[in-house]
């Protein structure tokens, strides 16, 4: 039992360790940009040795992914518990949706910074592209699910529900990128009435 209980300790040791340095390395490369962020910079930006780095994550190359992979794996738990706690219509499923995608704690200027730099090396980064793609193809899918729903429901004629998916996807994209750009002068109630307003175009029985 005494034995299980520090390999318990240890095991929580180490992933506060990872929390901690993943957490800095988004930190440095909104700060600094991807290609100028070192290990050095993630070491001192975390309080600890550039040594326990390379215990964790033994390359930058990994770091990086590693990091991408966090920020994909917590988009996807707020995604899902969104869509659990919306109510039981598509509708009320895909307002939520879209409304998480502005919410602080995904519309964040840190994470919108670091997503937009990884976006940036995914034609050369195999791994990067997978993370994204699995990513992208979670979240279309269900996007267009709800829509093809919401279409069925309401009897909407010449709307896709991949036309409705690639239009959101592209509006938050760049609702993110002028957050980025201009983050004092965002406002997210426009910004959500801006999604809203496209969808009460297309979907006028459902939203207004």
């Amino acid at each position: 039992m005494v034995a299980t209980a520090k390999t318990t300790r240890r095991t929580a040791r180490r992933e506060q360790r990872r929390q901690q340095l993943i957490d800095a390395t988004m930190k440095c490369i909104a700060r600094k940009g991807m290609g100028n962020t070192t290990l050095g910079d993630v070491a001192g930006e975390a309080g600890l040795s550039q040594g326990i780095v390379n215990l964790h994550f033994k390359s930058k190359d990994n770091l990086l992914a590693e990091t991408l992979r966090y920020l994909a794996d917590e988009y996807k738990s707020h995604f899902s518990k969104a869509y659990e706690k919306s109510g039981p219509g598509p509708a009320d499923k895909l307002l939520a949706l879209v409304e998480l995608d502005l919410r602080p704690s995904i519309c964040d200027r840190r994470k919108v910074a670091v997503w937009f730099a990884f976006w940036g090396e995914v034609q050369s980064r195999p791994t990067y592209r997978k993370i994204c793609d699995e990513r992208d193809q979670y979240y279309d899918d269900t996007i267009e699910r709800l829509a093809a729903e919401i279409i069925a429901e309401g009897d909407y004629q010449h709307i896709t529900a991949e036309s409705v998916a690639i239009v959101l996807n592209s509006m938050t994209n760049g609702l993110w990128l002028s957050f980025l750009i201009s983050p004092r002068t965002f406002d997210r109630q426009k910004a959500r009435d801006a999604l809203l307003g496209y969808l009460s175009s297309v979907f006028p029985k459902h939203f207004s």
